[in-house]
């Protein structure tokens, strides 16, 4: 039986006799590295924080992309998160009956737009220049 799939890429083909050795006392596993990222929305248990990953998936039916949201339970030894952080989930080994990650912070993402990080564009510093050229408009005495 050779293990080969679209899903599995060529490193991970197996030959009859690997599985067979792999059978005699050597361990096969295959494992992938899960990493999510969420938001934290709770923090009432000690060192747990429940945090809450979306994600975009299509309907089976209508094959509209919708948002399917699923809450996990992440390991904070510090205590350090607040309900509304952005976090990262990494996979490790079970911590508790339900915590099977640890939560990791991410930098926070810059919010400027796009427009402020760019430099302006040359019609827009000439006007700026022109603008400051012209006197102020004459004040009306009322």
């Amino acid at each position: 039986m050779l293990l080969s799939s679209p899903l599995v890429s060529p490193a991970l083909r197996f030959s009859p006799q690997q599985l067979q050795q792999a059978g005699n006392g050597c361990r096969l596993r295959i494992e992938a590295a899960k990493q999510l990222t969420g938001r934290v929305v709770t923090t009432k248990a000690d060192k747990t924080v429940g945090v809450e990953v979306v994600r975009l998936a299509p309907h089976p039916k209508y094959k509209r992309r919708e948002r399917i949201k699923k809450k996990y339970q992440a390991h904070d030894p510090d205590n350090q998160f607040k309900v509304g952080d952005v976090v990262e989930l990494r996979s490790s080994r079970p911590i508790s009956k339900t915590k099977h990650f640890i939560a990791v912070p991410l930098p926070p993402r810059d919010t400027r737009r796009k427009s402020q990080l760019l430099p302006p564009l040359q019609s827009q510093q000439a006007a700026d220049d022109d603008d400051d050229q012209q006197p102020p408009p004459p004040s009306r005495g009322l």
